[in-house]
């Protein structure tokens, strides 16, 4: 799904900047350039880092 559709950033790609080791809002900016034009996404995004930083990494198998 898109959180930021000025940058069309899905929530899939900030979940794989944290899973890459961003963890703050500023980081995944720089990372995706989610949150930079109208700032209507910051909430989803914000949310979506502090769920995914609550919860340990899945590891898969090989």
């Amino acid at each position: 799904m898109y959180v930021c559709v000025c940058k069309a950033v899905t929530d899939k790609q900030i979940k794989i900047a944290i899973d890459k080791g961003a963890c703050t809002r500023k980081q995944l900016y720089q990372c995706t350039g989610a949150g930079d034009v109208c700032g209507k996404c910051t909430r989803h995004i914000r949310q979506i880092l502090d769920d995914n930083l609550r919860s340990p990494p899945i590891m898969q198998a090989a």
